[in-house]
């Protein structure tokens, strides 16, 4: 039986099918449609395989379109946009049952020096100092609708450590109090994994999708887990800065600035334990409670934990 970390490896190694096209497998994790990490994931993992300079993915903007069906495979198709001096820019288009789910740009450059600053990571308590949450009990779980018991109940790829209150606690999932929009997350791959930095932004591209846009929902008091709240990825941005691993602790620090219309926006930072700044992020997505309004379009529903 193949471990969480195994299994998603796998699952970031697509079948190239033609020159350009490729086909990555779908997985349940629980939610009721394919994770929208693991389209980042194999995106950037299908725009990777094209490159033939040595030329790092140093950002990568998306749209999610319409949900994936976790029971079927989705493909990949790559434009190679532009080979220029020192940048490439790659654009996937993301197709599943002869419809496009979704579509993203990533931008490759080679290695150059110049100028250097960052923001400072916030002074929180090293992960060796944050204890893991609580399980959920098995008679709460008994209470919950499968799919949200299966979610909660799994032992999935990556390790997270909620620095603070903010989703420690199983209750803080099924019953949030109203919070400010911030929160700390402490998270690595949870086992070692090979060198190639390829990988490790793929890697990192899977879990830049955990507690993003479950941050906007913090001063409100509710929850995906909720019923009555439709929750659902509208874009996502990503931003590599410098080299790191994400099988060593990286902190995810978050914010939401706005939530307005239906749509929240929220913001992360992600740092190594050393303080670097090594990747940026940013999403909005749709966060509706109780029945849509009469007529309007409901965008794809591209699941994640918040």
């Amino acid at each position: 039986m193949q471990s969480p970390v195994s299994e998603l490896i796998e699952l970031l190694s697509l079948e190239r099918l033609e020159h350009d096209l490729f086909r990555g497998q779908s997985r349940d994790i629980g939610t009721r449609y394919v994770f929208g990490g693991q389209v980042l994931g194999q995106a950037l993992s299908a725009a990777q395989a094209t490159m033939s300079h040595p030329r790092a993915a140093h950002s990568l903007h998306a749209y999610f379109l319409r949900a994936g069906d976790v029971d079927h495979p989705i493909v990949y198709e790559v434009d190679r946009t532009r080979d220029g001096g020192t940048f490439s820019v790659r654009r996937v288009t993301a197709i599943q049952h002869g419809k496009v789910i979704f579509f993203c740009a990533a931008s490759f450059q080679q290695a150059e020096s110049g100028a250097e600053h960052q923001l400072p990571m916030p002074e929180v308590p090293g992960p060796d100092d944050t204890p893991p949450a609580a399980p959920v009990p098995a008679e709460v779980l008994a209470t919950l609708p499968t799919k949200i018991r299966r979610w909660l109940d799994r032992t999935g790829p990556f390790e997270f450590r909620h620095v603070g209150s903010a989703g420690s606690d199983w209750r803080d999932k099924l019953h949030p109090p109203r919070r400010p929009p911030l929160q700390q997350v402490w998270f690595r791959l949870a086992e070692r994994v090979g060198d190639a930095p390829e990988l490790h932004r793929a890697l990192l591209a899977y879990a830049s999708d955990f507690h993003l846009l479950g941050t906007a929902t913090f001063p409100h008091g509710i929850s995906y887990y909720q019923p009555e709240v439709q929750m659902a990825s509208l874009d996502h941005g990503l931003w590599f800065h410098r080299p790191f691993r994400a099988d060593d602790w990286l902190l995810y620090a978050i914010d939401s600035p706005s939530a307005h219309a239906a749509r929240g926006l929220a913001r992360g930072l992600i740092y190594d334990s050393e303080g670097r700044l090594v990747a940026s992020t940013c999403q909005e997505g749709l966060i509706r409670t109780g029945a849509a309004p009469s007529g309007a379009a409901t965008p794809a529903p591209v699941e994640r934990t918040q």
